[in-house]
């Protein structure tokens, strides 16, 4: 484990690969840690690879009160700093998707491409977060474990693969109930649809094709909004980079070089 204490928090991240080789940073999404990349760090022998868990999560500090993008962005602008690394890749999946559009609209100069999976300019109502919210202050992320995962998966993939469910309820349930709250005031503030026709990286879109969470017409809006994106269909729900591992990672490889 190694930590860097930027913008008043611990942040816990873990850098591998030859330092010679191209870079490329992963964000979590909501409710996971760094390890959720594992089967992607698996396939990119070739890259450096930084990876760090949300403020919130993982082994990263909880912060008192409600977090924004635009703090969490500066996270990673941040961690780059501290790590001396001017320019880098940059992949996220949900909540790190929308941190990357922050990024993308805000630095664009720190980043040579953009991988938005499984992520929106706007999700949800502040109604819908706000309960989520109230029940995981209450009851913890268990209270929402189970809703939560028949979300991230499709049906046939819970059945076929209980193993990787499993690790992924397992990270679920291990984040801390404040910071998987805090991390949910983020998302119920996030308004990112004028800033998608900043960003001037080049972007890829990867979306679920039974994604519930964030459906194919958010990825649509965001290829429609950021000037040349791209974008791939997976046959996958929200969890997209698992459920769908080496189709992902194909995508990305393709991307990336």
């Amino acid at each position: 484990m190694s930590i860097a204490e930027i913008n008043g928090a611990r942040i816990n991240y873990e850098l591998s690969g030859d330092e010679d080789s191209p870079l490329i940073v992963f964000s979590n999404s909501l409710g996971t840690n760094l390890n959720v990349w594992d089967g992607q760090v698996a396939a990119l022998g070739g890259f450096r690879v930084l990876r760090y868990d949300t403020r919130g999560h993982g082994q990263s500090a909880v912060t008192a009160g409600d977090y924004t993008i635009e703090m969490l962005g500066r996270d990673v602008l941040a961690l780059l700093d501290f790590l001396d690394i001017d320019r880098a890749a940059f992949c996220g999946l949900s909540l790190g998707g929308f941190i990357g559009q922050w990024l993308g609209a805000h630095a664009p100069q720190r980043f040579s491409k953009l991988v938005l999976a499984n992520t929106a300019a706007k999700l949800g109502t502040a109604q819908s977060w706000n309960q989520r919210i109230e029940e995981v202050k209450s009851g913890g992320t268990a209270a929402i474990a189970d809703g939560v995962l028949s979300r991230w998966f499709t049906e046939p993939f819970r059945k076929t693969h209980p193993d990787r469910v499993a690790w992924i309820k397992e990270m679920l349930l291990s984040t801390p109930a404040d910071g998987y709250a805090s991390s949910c005031a983020a998302v119920r503030d996030m308004d990112l649809r004028a800033d998608a026709e900043r960003i001037t990286v080049p972007t890829l879109i990867i979306a679920g094709s039974a994604d519930p969470v964030a459906c194919v017409a958010d990825a649509e809006f965001l290829r429609e909004h950021i000037d040349g994106a791209l974008m791939t269909l997976l046959p996958a729900a929200h969890l997209s980079s698992v459920e769908a591992r080496d189709a992902f990672n194909q995508t990305l490889l393709a991307f990336l070089s």
